[in-house]
């Protein structure tokens, strides 16, 4: 969205200077495209080689310049898949079709910046940070009145760092602003001539980057509760403040996973709109929120006690070296995901301080082992309609789902026989009044995951398949006769 605003008092007679015969220069970072290099170079430096950091703080000791050099030397950015302003983009050609001179402006280094200039087209000339000089604030001001020899020039920016540069401007253009930043421009009453934005909602867009959907699988964290038959107060209090800790925990390291997985995602069919990959939010904002909900989850975690923390720490590690690392490789990621529901379900015993049986465990590796073969199914069937063969970032191929289906639904249906067999054994006769009433846990089961592959098959499975099952009805009413022939039982 793009709107005109005219003042009554311009800053200077330049201000009646034609159009046309005004350069235009244009911040790229933000502005032109709706994230920051630096910030997108340095992840994927930092994906392929974790320890750069060191060598980024090194770097970062002789000067910001410095460092975004050596990031640019070494990163390879694809700039094909950049998010741009399109609007923003769109007004750009039409002044450049009309003959006015547009020069890209930015704080970015050069090897990064000229390419991105390149691609578009339209710039006479890139000014940009060279590895000594950083160009921003009053330094690129300078360098912008140098190439217009003092002349007049309208800027085009989004940032605080900017409003030194409107102020000596004949006209100010401004492009999805960092907060606050509008209000101050027309507070200092420079003369803004056009305002573009084409961002969702800012607290929309940030739940978006939480998942909250997520937390659903949160749930498992009360599965103990009704195995150990433990329903005090207490106890759920315990429960509902382990939800929280593992969805804090859990919305921080989804975050952490797309800030590395920004490139892959913008290949994706689906992925494309995340967030940080649409450039909704910034790479930097991302690192922030991240930060602060990381401590809020330890922070809830200590609450409850040592053990719990020191589980949802190991959690934690795990996610992180699924993001990092396991990934990448076909099979040993499902495995991990089975491990990290399964997580969950021993997090939620800690939490209330009661043993975890190991026929518990069993039914949960399988059962959330085949879940994680559905998600892969649902994506290479996703893929398969986009016309693509393999799915970036991840080592599957469309060829593989006739294999990876007939593993899940193996899995899912080995869970069933898990079930059964305690159901069967002395220790469920043990536990329960009724133990006989288990056996239809069994064909619930045996319907909900027959379902869930039959929704894979078709291309109707979302590709989350918990985030399905929240929203599903038939899923949700399996979900009450489970919960109620348990409490039966009991």
């Amino acid at each position: 969205m793009s709107k005109k605003i005219s003042q009554q008092q311009p800053l200077s007679s330049k201000s009646n200077v034609p159009d046309d015969s005004v350069p235009l220069f244009v911040d790229l970072d933000g502005t032109l495209i709706k994230t920051d290099l630096l910030m997108e170079s340095a992840f994927i430096l930092l994906k392929k080689q974790p320890w750069m950091l060191l060598v980024m703080l090194y770097w970062l000791v002789f000067g910001i310049a410095r460092l975004k050099e050596e990031i640019a030397i070494r990163a390879v950015v694809d700039f094909s898949v950049l998010p741009l302003q399109k609007e923003f983009i769109a007004f750009l050609k039409n002044e450049a079709r009309q003959g006015r001179t547009l020069y890209l402006a930015t704080a970015s280094d050069r090897g990064l910046a000229e390419p991105v200039a390149k691609q578009l087209g339209f710039f006479k000339q890139v000014l940009a940070s060279d590895g000594h000089r950083n160009l921003k604030g009053s330094n690129k001001l300078e360098a912008i009145l140098t190439c217009c020899n003092d002349a007049a020039f309208d800027y085009a920016g989004n940032a605080r760092a900017d409003l030194a540069i409107w102020a000596k401007a004949r006209r100010a253009i401004i492009v999805n602003p960092d907060v606050g930043v509008t209000a101050t421009v027309r507070r200092r009453h420079y003369r803004v001539e056009r305002v573009f934005d084409d961002r969702p909602p800012r607290i929309k867009t940030w739940l978006r980057a939480f998942r909250l959907h997520q937390w659903g699988k949160n749930v498992l964290l009360g599965v103990p509760v009704f195995t150990a038959h433990v329903f005090d107060f207490s106890a759920i209090t315990q429960v509902v403040v382990a939800f929280m800790a593992f969805g804090l925990i859990a919305s921080a390291t989804y975050l952490l996973n797309e800030l590395f997985d920004v490139s892959s995602d913008r290949h994706h069919p689906l992925k494309y709109q995340r967030p940080f990959a649409a450039g909704d939010i910034g790479l930097d904002a991302g690192v922030l929120g991240m930060v602060m909900l990381f401590g809020a989850g330890l922070g809830l975690a200590a609450q409850i006690s040592n053990s719990f923390l020191f589980i949802l720490l190991a959690y934690f590690g795990l996610t992180v070296s699924y993001s990092f690392y396991f990934k990448r490789f076909a099979l040993i990621d499902v495995l991990m995901l089975a491990i990290l529901y399964t997580f969950r379900i021993i997090a939620g015993a800690y939490a209330i301080e009661v043993p975890v049986s190991s026929g518990l465990l069993e039914c949960s590796l399988f059962i959330f082992l085949s879940l994680a073969l559905v998600k892969r199914c649902s994506e290479l069937i996703a893929i398969q309609s986009g016309s693509l063969e393999t799915v970036k970032g991840r080592d599957y191929r469309v060829s593989d789902y006739p294999v990876l289906g007939a593993m899940g639904i193996a899995a899912g249906y080995i869970s069933i026989l898990v079930l059964a067999l305690f159901i069967g054994s002395p220790e469920s006769a043990a536990e329960y009044t009724y133990p006989d009433l288990l056996w239809l846990l069994c064909p619930l089961m045996a319907y909900w995951v027959s379902r869930l592959w039959l929704k894979t098959a078709r291309g109707q499975m979302h590709d989350d398949p918990l985030v399905f099952s929240l929203k599903d009805q038939a899923s949700w009413i399996v979900l009450i006769m489970i919960l109620m022939v348990t409490l039966v039982s009991i």
